[in-house]
């Protein structure tokens, strides 16, 4: 093969469609300067993935489709072919109502060379699990009866597909009939644990099965609750890697003409993760407009892991750190807080609450006569917090970051407009056991530790009443997680649990809290999702619910 093609892996924004295009122009004057013929972007890089509703507005379709015009004439003096994912509008439009709407077109590809579209290409496998939803959006191009694209770009027939269209069989095999000799195959692929090998093992198997190299631009960046990973990678027909990009973040993969380049190695788990967290607070707040983040720092484990990742993708100059102790505030927590914020050099302040409080309860004492103090009181605590944070957050435009863990999230160990007030939850989807390897990972990583090693190794507690512990309240963590991980990432029933000889008290304990904690989850702030089934567009449970199997 006498081709030279290149891999943008962009990190593109929903709705900024002249910035995308300008990314992608970027990318083509680099790549035309390295002798690419042709570059292949990711899946919806003009309009930035997932558009969501935006694509049921005729003006949004319209406005794809005049920056793609635009684009093209950018491109025209460029030698070099580019794919370029955007949604392309049906041929004829439904007649819609008011109240309904349809899907207005499809998640397409478009070959631009010399000024003009070359070839366009529709998707024809639609995925509607996890967190995608395109058959609200889209229209199959197999529906429509499209029939497999290839291109034929300085004397190689490339085939056309987009990402789900090489999770099946069917789209592969009519590019390669229609006399494809390579596959090129433009991606949006949510990132989560396992993900990444998860794609290329499946990759390979469609290169096996045809017979065909295969091209797998992927995009990068964050977007809302999910995070794009990158790592565009090239496979030759046998399903072996020959190229890979790094991961998390921006990269021009250029290919020689054997499809050969660099083969950057996949990250181990905690990396990966811990890549995935700091670009989606990088995004989110980036391409939101937020100055900076406010964490409120308790001396604890997962603040302390929030403010790491955050340092780690904003800059110490970005972040701001709060303590505000209350009465049954340990002096080691305060000790801690202030070391960690020393070791990462961020503004530091503390708000004693203990003044608030007894307020509080001065105000309300007339009212609750007669009644034993309980959670009540432990609630108000959390909730000056959350007032606070949020008046600095009104005040300095800084974003709050909030700090409940995935187990807490689970089983509503966590208190409405109190600890979970906040803008951006960004362990929300991370287990407490893992919170406890990443921290000891982050730490590893040097040149010094930035978690106070007394901090990772004190019992948990939300130190809301004298010698509170979390376990009085819970399960230990492992116990928890391992239910957490059968029962709501894999479905696993009650009476599986129970078979595989995990303890009935604590499947029923668990389980219940789980179910009886939707309303909580349901007004919690979004976070970042990095396990295949998250708390957010991944569970969809209604919270008035009797079943409980």
């Amino acid at each position: 093969m006498s081709l030279r093609i290149a891999l943008a892996q962009l990190n593109v924004t929903v709705g900024d469609l002249p910035g995308n295009a300008a990314r992608i122009v970027q990318a083509a004057r680099e790549a035309a300067g390295q002798g690419v013929q042709l570059l292949v972007t990711p899946e919806l890089s003009l309009c930035g993935y997932p558009p969501e509703d935006l694509l049921l507005r005729p003006a949004f379709i319209d406005a794809c489709q005049a920056q793609l015009q635009a684009l093209a004439q950018e491109l025209a003096t460029l030698p070099v072919a580019v794919v370029v994912g955007l949604p392309l509008p049906l041929p004829q439009a439904p007649a819609q109502s008011r109240s309904q709407q349809a899907p207005r077109g499809f998640n397409g590809a478009a070959v631009l060379q010399g000024g003009r579209v070359l070839s366009s290409y529709a998707k024809r496998e639609l995925p509607n699990y996890q967190v995608f939803d395109e058959r609200r959006y889209f229209v199959s191009g197999r529906d429509a009866g499209q029939t497999a694209t290839v291109v034929d770009i300085g004397g190689c027939r490339v085939g056309l597909l987009i990402c789900e269209d090489a999770w099946f069989d069917e789209p592969a095999q009519a590019a390669r009939a229609a006399g494809a000799e390579v596959l090129a195959v433009l991606n949006a692929s949510p990132f989560h644990v396992g993900k990444p090998a998860e794609r290329e093992a499946r990759m390979a198997a469609t290169a096996r099965a045809t017979g065909l190299p295969l091209l797998y631009a992927h995009l990068v960046g964050g977007q809302d609750e999910v995070v794009f990973d990158g790592g565009s990678f090239v496979l030759d027909a046998q399903g072996a890697i020959t190229a890979r990009a790094p991961l998390f973040e921006e990269h021009l993969l250029v290919l020689d003409t054997d499809l050969r380049g660099p083969v950057m190695p996949l990250p181990d788990l905690e990396a990966q993760v811990w890549g995935a967290l700091t670009l989606g607070v990088r995004d989110y707040l980036g391409k939101g407009g937020f100055p900076g983040a406010i964490i409120g720092l308790s001396g604890g484990i997962d603040s302390a892991l929030v403010l790491a990742i955050a340092v780690d993708a904003l800059g110490a100059d970005r972040v701001r750190a709060v303590m505000m102790p209350s009465p049954y505030t340990a002096d080691i927590s305060w000790i801690d807080a202030r070391d960690m914020a020393e070791r990462l050099d961020v503004r530091y302040d503390e708000i004693p609450i203990s003044g608030l409080f007894e307020g509080f309860n001065a105000s309300l004492s007339p009212l609750f006569e007669g009644r034993d103090a309980d959670t009540t009181e432990e609630n108000l605590q959390a909730r000056i917090r959350g007032t606070l944070l949020m008046a600095l957050s009104n005040k300095f435009g800084s974003l709050v970051l909030t700090t409940g863990n995935k187990s807490e999230m689970a089983t509503g160990y966590c208190t409405l407009y109190g600890d979970m007030a906040g803008g951006f939850a960004v362990i929300k989807d991370v287990a407490k056991t893992l919170v406890f390897q990443l921290a000891d990972w982050r730490n590893r990583q040097g040149p010094a530790p930035v978690i106070p090693q007394r901090i990772i190794d004190r019992p948990p507690s939300a130190e809301l009443r004298p010698d509170q512990k979390d376990e009085d309240s819970l399960p230990p963590y492992p116990v928890l997680d391992a239910i957490l991980a059968r029962y709501m990432e894999e479905d696993a029933s009650v009476e599986q649990l129970l078979a595989e000889g995990f303890d009935p008290a604590q499947v029923e304990r668990v389980t219940k809290l789980i179910k009886i904690s939707e309303y909580k989850r349901r007004q919690a702030p979004i976070g970042i999702r990095i396990t295949h089934r998250s708390f957010g567009r991944d569970w969809r449970y209604p919270i008035t619910n009797r079943f409980r199997a």
